[in-house]
């Protein structure tokens, strides 16, 4: 049972708002030592365990070597920041006097549920595009047509566009059939005596795929639809 005390570390840590790469570190040392632990045990075994945890670490770093791309990235993505990336976004939205936080999202839905759909997951992402881009032009877009917007429609929008991102690829990916999803849901149901092929639930996520893309239009209207009752006749108090 001491190996469950990493999960009391990652609730405490997340209580605590600490750094979430710090955290499950926390947590992945804590299972380990606890692993490893016993009245008997020795400091050099806790050692042991703990450089053991630490290897683990590192091989699956080592073995997944794209998620370096992933650091070099977001370096990327923060420097285009501070250059201003988020202001250009701004203001190229303003002046597209069609665009809405509604129709902007949706335009970004389809597209993130299309490429995910052709196996393209990374085209896309919270930290890549909804936080630099999507976000930003749709707070532009509002900004636009309403004026300075309080926090609580700021927040709403910035939810609104990271569901976007959420939902396009969760619905999206399963239609792609070399993906690892198709491939977990193939394995679960022949445990389960259910034998399917790859295809098959490839070819029934695309039911799932497209209402989903229904239900989040409709809710893309509705957003539009409230931003204009709410900011057009300033029932929200400005923050």
């Amino acid at each position: 049972m001491l190996v469950l005390l990493g999960i009391g570390v990652v609730v405490l840590g997340f209580v605590l708002r600490a750094n979430p790469l710090l955290v499950v570190m926390a947590a992945a040392l804590t299972t380990g030592l606890a692993a490893a632990w016993t009245p008997e045990a020795d400091v050099q075994t806790l050692a042991n365990a703990g450089i053991a945890t630490i290897a683990a670490f590192g091989k699956a770093f080592n073995d997944s070597r794209y998620v370096s791309v992933v650091w070099v990235v977001l370096a990327a993505i923060g420097l285009l920041e501070r250059a201003g990336l988020q202001e250009r976004a701004r203001i190229a939205i303003a002046k597209v006097r069609a665009a809405t936080v509604g129709r902007l999202l949706w335009v970004y839905f389809i597209i993130r549920q299309a490429a995910a759909a052709l196996g393209l997951t990374s085209l896309g992402g919270h930290a890549q595009m909804v936080r630099p881009l999507v976000a930003p032009m749709a707070e532009g877009a509002a900004e636009t047509k309403f004026g300075v917007l309080p926090d609580r429609e700021r927040y709403l929008i910035r939810s609104h566009a990271a569901a976007a991102d959420n939902i396009g690829l969760f619905f999206g990916e399963d239609i792609f059939i070399a993906i690892a999803s198709i491939l977990l849901i193939k394995g679960f149901l022949e445990q389960n005596g259910i034998m399917v092929e790859p295809l098959q639930l490839s070819i029934w996520a695309i039911p799932t795929a497209i209402a989903a893309l229904l239900i989040h239009s409709l809710r893309l209207w509705l957003l539009d639809r409230h931003l204009k009752r709410v900011l057009a006749t300033g029932k929200v108090a400005q923050s």
